[in-house]
């Protein structure tokens, strides 16, 4: 309740705030009052027309911010587990890329599906659809939700015992993932309610709730792994609870403020149409496979460094964290582009779409290389948040040292693959998951298993992957395909 006190008093209609916050962004187009009634189309006009850049950081930095914070939190979760012990920090690390597998899944994944669908609609004047588009994005997240709370409570103990988790690891792997994904379908709803608002627009009330929810969780999470006064202890399996509590609430918020019609898209009962569903999969199934990619990825690194032994496991379990933190970074940038190119390519200005997918990449590429290259000079600011074990700080040093300075490479890759998404294209991004994927993995077991390569050689590869991953994505934005506006019988681009 008190989330959904400050998230709901603090927020209004998003397409209203956007049009304060833009329109001084506008070339030679002074400030004018404008009605309610005319908001959302004086938003749309401003991110049709107005200066590139001022307008794409007003969309993203809400989200960046707040995603920030939330990945704070996951930080702060991983440094109360590491008091628990060298097993509890390996059991995290065997668990975290499938958590994250199915955070992506939701936000980037079928969410940029949805967000894409939704954005569309609104640059064709299809406010009706674009309101359908929102219960439908529900259905699909009970479906998905059910199925990774089934999965991994049936699959979770065979795979984590496959990556390479043994006694206390693999125990602490299990009770945490139980606990963590018995919320998967509160964790989908919520994710593509926000991607249906992102896609409207609308980043405020999404960022506030995550806010919110990020300040309640800092304290949450080690009064229920310690146990606080009347509240015991329940170890690893308290930051799972602390997880579901959070998404349960900001379901309830999400939900209430949605149907109450201040959103900009109105969450009702509507008859299901396949034409909405087939929209919504069109892009967020390709592009869900690209999350699973990126994960699966992940996974199979994870598998083949649980080679050289738990230690060497919770290390590199602390250096890849870093990676899955430049993600939602990333996010809140390209979710603000993949909702000007998809409003453009709505509208049929192809250029302008095109414009913004360039803009948006060359800061992706910027922001993420800084941060790459700090990281790659002082690994140990980011090591000795979890860990001072020597066995543990050596490989996780070795795999910052080399992967963090290709992160402009997949801050490259990133943007472009959503700027892809909200042209309604899939395929370049795809193929560059798979390569991304068949480089780092493929070449990571092979290398680990035929040619007996350490830390230092899966690390080259994973950097090699996000150049393959780059490289592709280029092709996306030379491709005379993504870049051409297809009018279909609903008044807006047809995905090919």
């Amino acid at each position: 309740m008190i989330a959904e006190s400050a998230a709901l008093a603090s927020s209004e209609d998003g397409i209203a705030s956007l049009q304060r916050s833009v329109d001084d962004a506008m070339v030679n187009r002074p400030m004018v009052p404008v009605a309610p009634i005319d908001r959302k189309a004086a938003a749309r006009a401003a991110i049709l027309q107005g200066a590139i850049l001022p307008i794409l950081l007003r969309l993203a930095l809400p989200t960046m911010t707040v995603l920030i914070a939330q990945t704070a939190v996951n930080i702060a979760e991983a440094y109360y587990v590491g008091f628990l012990g060298t097993g509890a920090l390996a059991g995290v690390a065997l668990v975290f890329p499938v958590f994250m597998l199915m955070t992506t899944m939701s936000n980037g994944g079928l969410g940029s599906g949805v967000a894409s669908s939704v954005s569309r609609a609104l640059g064709a004047g299809r406010q009706g659809d674009a309101d359908a588009l929102v219960l439908h994005a529900i259905v699909l997240a009970v479906v998905f939700g059910a199925v990774f709370t089934i999965g991994t409570r049936i699959g979770g103990p065979p795979l984590y015992h496959a990556l390479g988790g043994r006694g206390d690891a693999l125990d602490s792997a299990i009770r945490y993932s139980n606990y963590l994904f018995a919320g998967a379908i509160a964790v989908w709803i919520v994710n593509l309610q926000a991607s249906a608002l992102r896609g409207s627009g609308n980043v405020k009330v999404p960022a506030m709730v995550t806010l919110v929810g990020a300040l309640i969780l800092i304290p949450t999470s080690p009064a229920l792994i310690f146990g606080f006064g009347p509240i015991p202890a329940f170890g690893i399996g308290g930051a799972g609870i602390a997880f579901g509590l959070y998404y349960g609430g900001a379901l309830i918020v999400l939900s209430r403020y949605m149907a109450s019609g201040r959103a900009g898209l109105k969450l009702r009962l509507v008859p299901l149409e396949g034409r909405l569903f087939a929209d919504i999969l069109k892009v967020g199934f390709p592009a869900a496979l690209s999350t699973v990619q990126l994960n699966l990825t992940v996974i199979l690194v994870t598998g083949a460094v649980g080679v050289f032994g738990v230690k060497a496991l919770a290390g590199y379990g602390i250096a890849s964290r870093l990676d899955y933190v430049m993600i939602p970074i990333l996010f809140g940038l390209s979710s603000a582009v993949l909702t000007m190119v998809g409003i453009a390519m709505g509208a049929g200005n192809v250029a302008r779409a095109k414009r913004v997918a360039w803009v948006g990449s060359a800061v992706g590429v910027g922001l993420m290389e800084v941060i790459g290259i700090l990281v790659a000079l002082i690994p140990a600011g980011w090591i000795h948040l979890f860990s001072h074990d020597p066995d543990v700080f050596g490989p996780a040093q070795t795999y910052l040292q080399i992967v963090a300075p290709a992160y402009g490479l997949l801050g490259l890759g990133f943007v472009i693959t959503f700027a892809a998404q909200g042209a309604g294209h899939v395929l370049w991004p795809f193929l560059g998951g798979t390569l991304r994927m068949l480089v780092a993995a493929g070449l990571g077991w092979l290398a680990v298993w035929y040619f007996g390569v350490g830390m230092m050689g899966i690390a080259i590869i994973v950097a090699a992957s996000q150049a393959a991953y780059a490289g592709i994505s280029l092709i996306a934005m030379a491709s005379p395909t993504v870049w051409r506006a297809a009018v279909g019988p609903g008044g807006d681009a047809e995905l090919s």
